[in-house]
């Protein structure tokens, strides 16, 4: 364990389901603009990480039960840093900025896209990173760009398809396969993949009950 972190790192006893537990309070800590300006690694963080509009803010909001805690938008490139909620004085969840949204200047996203990759490289406490990928549209270019930085800094990673309640069943299924074949190449990718809806829940519970373990 990193020095930086606190002996008091993993001492939460998780007596309750991890539904309970993401109901617990969940506050604003703050939003960093660059890595040396980022709050204390005092509690493990999961990040969330995804093209621009794929859906991180809502579902950070469903995971939380709370629909105003996370800003989002139908305007792709809104976050533009990294935001910090913290989940029952327990476990740390980081919204990163969107990547690859090519209508944003290239000086922006330049910036957005180096803070994304220092912060995924010098997090000694990131305990696991959630690629959300639009099931719509299934991988692209950039998430395979994110993908491989994860595998090179060793730091563990799962896909989740957001916006499921978007396209039909079987071809939600199809996507999920599809996108499973692909993670055969990715050494630091978790082998599971968890398909979602914020607007339905579809799939939250399964991602609470992943993201639970880290504070255990």
């Amino acid at each position: 364990m990193d020095s930086r972190v606190s002996p008091g790192y993993y001492t939460l006893i998780m007596d309750i389901s991890p539904d309970s537990f993401f109901a617990k309070p969940c506050n604003f800590v703050m939003g960093g603009v660059a890595l040396d300006l980022l709050p204390p690694m005092h509690y493990p963080e999961v990040a969330f990480a995804g093209r621009s509009n794929v859906g991180k803010s809502s579902l950070v909001n469903a995971l939380t039960g709370k629909s105003t805690l996370a800003k989002s938008s139908n305007t792709p490139g809104r976050t533009r840093e990294i935001n910090f909620f913290l989940l029952a004085d327990a476990l740390m969840m980081v919204d990163l900025p969107g990547y690859g949204y090519a209508k944003a200047s290239k000086k922006d996203v330049a910036v957005w896209t180096k803070l994304v990759k220092d912060y995924l490289a010098g997090r000694p406490n990131l305990q696991r990173v959630c690629v959300l990928i639009d099931s719509r549209h299934g991988l692209k270019d950039t998430d395979i760009e994110i993908m491989k930085l994860l595998d090179k800094v060793a730091v563990s990673y799962q896909l989740v398809l957001t916006k499921g309640d978007k396209i039909k069943p079987i071809e939600l299924e199809q996507v999920k396969e599809a996108t499973l074949l692909k993670l055969k190449k990715h050494p630091a990718a978790h082998p599971e993949i968890i398909a979602t809806s914020s607007n339905t829940k579809d799939g939250i519970s399964d991602l609470r009950a992943e993201l639970a373990r880290f504070v255990q």
